[in-house]
């Protein structure tokens, strides 16, 4: 099975390292310092499951020297993913299936013009995991669990397929029926808890036990809820005491990518996030009033820290 990475970040990282262990042909996109890392000395998790240290690892900055592959598993931030889906065209073959694993409920539609939807398979990544350092990714928690399925719900070879893949991983490979509607299930707590985690700039366990913060979490989860069913996803009737059980039982410092990359100086995710739920909140006359403030007060932070 020839499948390329293209973002080798903590999700891409941490789940091509675990395909490449089990046997697969991985391939790794990347750039800069972490790409001259794993050329050089492989690539390094250090996780709660095992440690791995992938040497040597095939890793490329150029999709067109990987040529076509089974599956890509489809990684870059959100703010990537028109620029990354042209540069792997060299990738795609009739039957590739290229995973969308991005946060937020629309990188899927957007690649659709791209790559046409033949190639697109939307999939939802629980794993929390960052470049610690590069060449090295750093696991919170030992939860490896990718959600996937075509957008039609069939039981595709292809998809079955992968999913075998996934169980001599390690992966906890859920081929999914309703792919949109596990799309949203995700989008409900993550939306909610990059704004939070990030106004706040603290993790899950030094938020999670004051009524305060609790009841804006509360809040954000309705709102997303709201939206989404009136954008027509059949949630489940208990996603939001769903969602607080997730905080519940999370490790106390599990902090939101976006938090991250707020606390690091770096660019964020919060159109695709909060700014997706305010707009998708105006399109069906759906109140969003608390991802509006979290969406106003981080604004000045989208491209990074304000000069």
């Amino acid at each position: 099975m020839k499948i390329a990475v293209v973002g080798a970040g903590g999700v891409g990282g941490g789940y091509g390292a675990a395909l490449a262990h089990a046997g697969a042909d991985v391939t790794f996109v990347a750039r800069g310092a972490h790409l001259a890392a794993m050329k050089a000395d492989g690539l390094r998790i250090e996780s709660p499951r095992g440690d791995t240290h992938l040497k040597p690892t095939q890793a490329t900055e150029h999709p067109a020297e990987v040529g076509p592959v089974d599956y890509v598993l489809f990684c870059v931030k959100l703010w990537d993913v028109e620029s990354a889906g042209a540069a792997i065209k060299p990738m795609i073959g009739p039957n590739t299936a290229v995973i969308t694993l991005q946060n937020g409920v629309d990188a899927h539609e957007r690649l659709i013009p791209i790559l046409g939807a033949r190639a697109v398979m939307p999939g939802v990544a629980n794993i929390s995991a960052t470049i610690a350092e590069p060449g090295l990714i750093r696991q919170t928690g030992t939860v490896m669990r990718m959600v996937f399925g075509e957008p039609d719900g069939s039981r595709s070879p292809r998809a079955v397929a992968f999913a075998e893949m996934c169980k001599k991983a390690g992966i906890e490979g859920v081929l999914s029926e309703a792919i949109l509607t596990d799309l949203w299930i995700k989008f409900v707590l993550l939306a909610s808890n990059a704004g939070v985690m990030a106004l706040t700039r603290l993790p899950v366990g030094k938020l999670r036990d004051d009524a305060d913060v609790n009841a804006m979490f509360g809040a954000a989860y309705e709102e997303v809820a709201a939206v989404g069913r009136a954008h027509g996803i059949a949630l489940p009737a208990d996603i939001v005491e769903r969602t607080f059980n997730f905080n519940r039982n999370a490790p106390p410092h599990l902090m939101a990518s976006m938090a991250v990359d707020l606390l690091r100086g770096n660019r964020i995710e919060l159109p695709w996030l909060s700014g997706k739920v305010v707009e998708l909140g105006k399109k069906h006359n759906v109140p969003t009033p608390t991802h509006a403030l979290m969406y106003a007060a981080l604004k000045p932070y989208i491209m990074g820290m304000p000069a």
